[in-house]
C-alpha cells in the first residue's frame, strides 16, 4: 500500500502542477484574445469614424454645390426679369410718347 501511495501522491502533484500551468496558459490565451478584440474594436471604430467624416464631407460639398447652382440660376432669372422689365418700361415709355405726339398733332 505504501508503494501505491507514493506514486499516487506524485501523480497528484504532477496533475496539480499541470493544472496550474494549464490555468496560466489559458489565462494568457484569454488575455491575448481580449487584447486582439480590443484592437479590432478600436480599428473598427476608427474606420467607422473615417467613413462618417468622408460621408459628411461629401454631403457638405453636395449641399454647397447645390446652393451655388441655385444662386447662379436665381441670379440669371433675376437678370432676365430685370431685362424684361426694362424692355417693358422702354416700350411703355415709347407708347406714351407716341400717344402724346398723336394727341398734339
Amino acid at each position: 500500500m505504501k508503494k501505491l501511495i507514493v506514486p499516487v501522491l506524485a501523480a497528484a502533484a504532477l496533475l496539480a502542477a499541470c493544472s496550474q500551468k494549464a490555468q496560466n496558459e489559458t489565462s494568457e490565451a484569454a488575455n491575448a484574445v481580449a487584447a486582439d478584440t480590443a484592437a479590432t474594436t478600436e480599428n473598427a471604430v476608427g474606420d467607422v469614424d473615417a467613413a462618417t467624416d468622408r460621408a459628411l464631407g461629401s454631403a457638405e460639398a453636395s449641399l454647397e454645390n447645390a446652393g451655388s447652382s441655385i444662386e447662379h440660376h436665381t441670379d440669371k432669372a433675376g437678370d432676365a426679369i430685370g431685362n424684361a422689365a426694362d424692355r417693358a418700361a422702354d416700350a411703355t415709355g415709347r407708347a406714351l410718347e407716341n400717344t402724346g405726339r398723336a394727341i398734339r398733332d
